[in-house]
């Protein structure tokens, strides 16, 4: 459900014929008008008129849900073709047209269809229902969040999807709802990767998808304790990955990007390390990533700098012990979310950074500065 199930509005109610909005009249009608045995100009308005009854009234609800999931196709076809029809009642009706590829054709191009009815058809649907989505431009203009719901939708194609990142791209849209939209257009904006993008693109990615699939997370090699989260040593190992079950060095730029954040642990733990920084930092910023993951990666000394520098920036990451730790033995941490970070480590820790290699000098100051404060000025 898309949109929330509500009476239709007064101005609704005013726009249908009079013989159904006489069904709808408090009386014996009803029960007739629940059960689809009244006649009504158009299947639009006996689809309205069900659907209000079963928001208003209890004793017809259940016979109006029935008659309205037992509508026989053509009917339902035209009630999801009326331009005249209520938002909220087309909205109720796409359970129906998403399991009828030709009822989902006509409800996607019936203008009067809801945005969020498309959202969230664009969540679920298959390759070719995505493909009737991304048609309309305009509507993917005007509400991003189409665009964000096709690239999450791991059955939406490659190709699709980079037209559609393309389109919002040269429209100066901005979609909120991919995290890395900014790494998206650096890359797009100058790669022509919309126009490029093939059915081998396509092919590649779906091989990507199933590949990491069977791929245990157990690459994610960390522990939580009543401290926070610790990392054993020498955790810090590239992943190995089979090329024939996950093509990753034969994928565009923006299909790694999108295989970062719809993929798993694996998938994460494998692209962070891509030599592309900006799929590194697409792989760090991917909504799957957990708190284990940042603490493995917060104390990975070979990750590219920015990517240790966006864990350190996350205050719901470095809230937890072991990620501070880490990000305070690890040089690539800029000085200053490192120096902020020492300060809430024990004493022992703050020892530690004292003997490590390689941590900025600027950091070994401050653990000094504090470890001095603590003892009550002495060393």
């Amino acid at each position: 459900m898309s949109l929330a199930r509500t009476p239709l509005a007064a101005e609704a109610l005013a726009r249908l014929s009079p013989a159904a909005q006489k069904a709808l009249a408090p009386g014996p009608g009803r029960m007739m008008a629940s059960r689809g045995l009244l006649p009504l100009p158009r299947p639009g308005e006996l689809a309205s008129v069900l659907y209000q009854l079963v928001q208003i009234d209890p004793a017809t609800a259940a016979a109006a849900q029935a008659s309205a999931d037992g509508l026989p196709e053509k009917v339902l076809a035209g009630a999801l073709a009326d331009a005249d029809v209520d938002p909220l009642v087309l909205d109720w009706l796409s359970g129906r047209a998403r399991r009828a590829p030709a009822l989902f054709e006509i409800l996607v191009l019936n203008p009067s269809t809801a945005d969020a009815t498309i959202v969230a058809l664009a969540t679920s649907g298959g390759g070719n229902e995505v493909d009737l989505i991304a048609g309309n431009e305009q509507r993917l203009l005007r509400c991003p969040d189409i665009i964000a719901a096709m690239y999450a939708n791991p059955q939406a194609r490659m190709s699709t999807v980079d037209r559609a990142v393309e389109l919002a791209i040269r429209n100066n849209v901005k979609v909120d709802g991919i995290a890395a939209w900014d790494e998206l257009v650096r890359v797009m904006s100058g790669s022509g990767a919309a126009t490029t993008a093939s059915a081998a693109d396509d092919a590649l990615f779906n091989q990507a998808m199933t590949g990491i699939a069977d791929v245990a997370d157990s690459s994610v090699v960390a522990a939580s304790t009543e401290e926070g989260i610790e990392i054993p040593e020498g955790s810090e190992g590239q992943p190995e990955v089979d090329e024939k079950r996950v093509p990753v060095n034969k994928m565009s730029v923006p299909a790694k990007m999108r295989l970062a954040a719809l993929g798993n642990a694996f998938a994460r733990s494998l692209l962070i390390r891509d030599p592309l920084r900006i799929v590194a930092i697409a792989a760090i910023k991917a909504p799957g990533v957990t708190e284990l993951e940042a603490a493995k990666y917060a104390g990975n000394h070979s990750l590219d700098n920015d990517v240790v520098r966006y864990i350190a920036t996350r205050r719901d990451w470095t809230r937890l012990y072991g990620i501070k730790k880490s990000l305070c033995l690890n040089p690539k941490t800029p000085v200053a979310e490192a120096s902020k970070l020492i300060l809430h480590l024990r004493d022992n820790d703050v020892r530690m950074i004292l003997k490590s290699k390689g941590v900025p000098s600027a950091v070994v100051a401050q653990a000094r500065k504090i470890l001095a404060q603590r003892s009550g000025g002495g060393k």
